[in-house]
């Protein structure tokens, strides 16, 4: 089953656009896990068993593994993730952006270290830095194009033959290298116009849309923005507000994060 045909089903089986973001900062984790060698993973396990049935797709970030030398921690729930849940689509959230046999390395570190589903690139460097992973033919390549951080006007904002530039980044990708029709985009929910365009643009190709939750993303304004016509087509990613959800309450960590998903996703269906 490709990345795609995955996704479509998770969308249709939980009835969900939900993404569920793996953002592990230990500092803020329960004092169960505090002394745990392996705390990383059981907690985030724990995310994963509470939030399942409520997701399309999880996304592991790798920085807050790789920071804590926990890399193996993340093959392992990737593992997990693969095993138990074998229906909902892992994202690996790399942002790789290098070219040659360096972003083929990356392509093997994703796709067969961890087994992601899908890992995010970097097209600053071109076409070279996203053709190595398009030799993997049912993985996905998610591509950033109009990220949710205020920083990302200085660039992407930026016009070139009358157009800013990440519109340049969405035809592209569209209409030149979706060579294996597994590729997608990461569009910010706190520019739903910016969202919006990108939509006409590239049709019914999935969107990974980060900031909504903890950034404040308005989420009628991104479903309402970059929904498909079949009322689909979007990863819509929140990652602190989950995973912490603990902080805002008195129940059970694992319980309160999986309150928090529930009323994200039905936030989100209520507009589809």
């Amino acid at each position: 089953m490709t990345f795609i045909e995955k996704l479509s089903a998770a969308w249709t089986a939980n009835n969900s656009l939900l993404c569920v973001g793996l953002d592990p900062d230990v500092t803020k984790f329960p004092a169960q896990f505090k002394q745990q060698p392996d705390a990383i993973y059981a907690f985030c396990k724990a995310i994963i068993d509470a939030t399942a049935e409520t997701a399309c797709a999880f996304k592991p970030q790798i920085a807050y593994f790789a920071a804590l030398r926990a890399e193996d921690q993340l093959e392992a729930l990737c593992a997990y993730m693969r095993s138990t849940y074998p229906q909902i689509p892992i994202v690996l959230d790399a942002k790789r952006g290098d070219i040659g046999a360096t972003a083929e390395q990356y392509a093997r570190e994703a796709y067969e270290r961890y087994g992601a589903d899908a890992v995010t690139v970097n097209p600053y460097m071109g076409f070279d830095s996203v053709a190595p992973y398009l030799e993997w033919k049912d993985r996905g390549v998610i591509i950033l194009c109009r990220t949710s951080n205020p920083g990302g006007s200085d660039l992407q904002f930026l016009k070139a033959d009358g157009k800013p530039v990440y519109q340049h980044v969405a035809q592209l990708v569209a209409e030149k290298w979706n060579t294996n029709g597994q590729c997608g985009l990461v569009v910010g929910a706190t520019f739903p116009n910016e969202l919006a365009q990108v939509r006409k643009i590239v049709g019914d190709m999935p969107l990974l849309v980060p900031g909504v939750g903890a950034q404040g993303g308005d989420v009628e304004a991104t479903v309402k923005a970059g929904r498909t016509a079949s009322g689909a087509g979007m990863m819509i990613n929140s990652s602190r507000a989950i995973l912490y959800a603990k902080e805002l309450a008195g129940e059970d960590f694992a319980k309160a994060s999986r309150r928090v998903a529930i009323e994200t996703r039905d936030a989100i269906n209520a507009f589809r």
